[in-house]
């Protein structure tokens, strides 16, 4: 088994008060749920208006599917054009 994780820090420039961050950050989650098998969540910066860490993990028997899931991902958000991606790391652990 391989445990995929990946975290994704965002800028959000447009975000005034955390109900405008929360807003973008439920947008991303929502769509990155519904089209790839992963778990997503806010994980840092919860306080802060422009900033969001986001977290995302998904369980495969293969770590390239794993991998590959992930850049997917990064990739979606990026091209979302809801938050500027400024930070990302990929991690594949083996079982």
């Amino acid at each position: 088994m391989v445990v995929g994780v990946a975290s994704l820090e965002l800028y959000l420039p447009g975000c005034h008060s955390l109900k405008e961050k929360r807003s973008v950050v439920r947008r991303v989650l929502d769509r990155v749920r519904n089209r790839f098998p992963v778990s997503a969540a806010e994980v840092d910066h919860q306080d802060l208006h422009q900033r969001a860490g986001l977290g995302f993990a998904v369980v495969s028997a293969d770590a390239r599917v794993a991998e590959s899931v992930l850049h997917k991902v990064e990739a979606f958000v990026v091209g979302l054009h809801l938050a500027e991606v400024i930070a990302s790391d990929r991690e594949v652990i083996h079982l």
